[in-house]
């Protein structure tokens, strides 16, 4: 069974992800929990700590929507706000195990669906075969570490 349409997705998910740990490495404590957005009303976007930890939260998010479509019975850990980047470090490299993990009885011929109902519904209510939630996943680290940049800019990190 060909995984190599799978191990692209993976090792484009863990590029996305190793380019945030640098963005975030320089960090100090202090400035991991500074407001750099008071306006919004998403508290997942108020500060760079905030942020991370919405991103290791997701990424959890992702593998248990796919475990749990496999028959599994998953259940996605309890967000954590950490003190550290070096924390948030960490536990991206955790998600990164984990997702590994979720993949590994995962092949080529698993990740397209076409039909509705063989896709996973997800808490936003987007219907996605395993292709598309990882597409998704890859474009969600991203996005985020751009905000990330611009809070770095904007709080002059």
């Amino acid at each position: 069974m060909k995984k190599n349409a799978v191990n692209a997705l993976l090792s484009e998910y863990k590029k996305a992800i190793l380019e945030l740990q640098n963005v975030i490495r320089n960090i100090s404590d202090e400035n991991l929990a500074l407001i750099a957005d008071a306006e919004t009303r998403d508290e997942d976007c108020k500060s760079i700590q905030t942020v991370l930890a919405h991103v290791v939260n997701s990424g959890y998010g992702y593998c248990v929507y796919i475990r749990n479509s496999k028959n599994d019975t998953a259940e996605r850990p309890q967000k954590l706000i950490r003190k550290s980047a070096e924390d948030y470090i960490t536990d991206l490299n955790t998600v990164l195990q984990f997702t590994d993990e979720t993949f590994k009885e995962i092949y080529d011929e698993d990740l397209e669906r076409f039909s509705e109902p063989e896709k996973m519904k997800t808490s936003w209510g987007q219907f996605y075969d395993i292709e598309q939630l990882f597409e998704h996943a890859i474009v969600h680290i991203l996005r985020h570490r751009r905000q990330i940049e611009n809070f770095k800019t904007k709080l002059a990190i």
